[in-house]
């Protein structure tokens, strides 16, 4: 047999189609005697959030929250997209009540300069008004000192974006 992994179904009809007739399961029991069982092993999956960490945490601002403009509520969030031969993360802003991506980042690595960096073409995409929510999780790549600086120094007109996490 060519393929790796086959299991006991496909290794029956491989054997049926070349002219030998085999039950499942005794195809079954002789792959288990022989230690020939298709175990495979979950997909690797890289983690974009570690929330254990020692920095402020914001309360929950945008829970049940229903908007009705643009700029009321930004989310950010960081996800990951596997290539040929390795991950590269991407930080996103959106707008909650358009559901658009204002603000972006591509990285080959998970630190706080990915969010960072989308943040700041979120707040160039977008002149927020006072009384904007920011919502994101709790990572540390929006607790970090550089991520909530930004934030600090584009308060809207003596307002404070209000971050939310969780």
């Amino acid at each position: 047999m060519e393929k790796r992994f086959y299991g006991y179904r496909r290794v029956q009809r491989e054997l049926r189609q070349r002219g030998q007739g085999v039950n499942a399961k005794h195809v079954l029991r002789l792959m288990r005697e022989d230690n020939l069982l298709c175990l495979r092993t979950r997909r690797f999956v890289p983690a974009t959030t570690d929330s254990q960490h020692a920095w402020r945490v914001w309360p929950n601002l945008a829970r049940g929250l229903v908007t009705r403009n643009l700029n009321e509520l930004w989310v950010a969030d960081i996800t990951y997209v596997r290539l040929r031969e390795e991950f590269v993360y991407v930080a996103v802003g959106l707008d909650a009540h358009s559901r658009r991506v204002i603000g972006w980042a591509l990285a080959r690595h998970l630190g706080g300069s990915v969010a960072v960096q989308a943040l700041r073409m979120t707040l160039l995409e977008r002149q927020p008004a006072p009384g904007l929510i920011h919502h994101s999780d709790r990572g540390i790549q929006y607790a970090c000192a550089d991520y909530l600086t930004l934030l600090a120094e584009h308060e809207p007109r003596g307002q404070s974006l209000r971050q939310r996490q969780g």
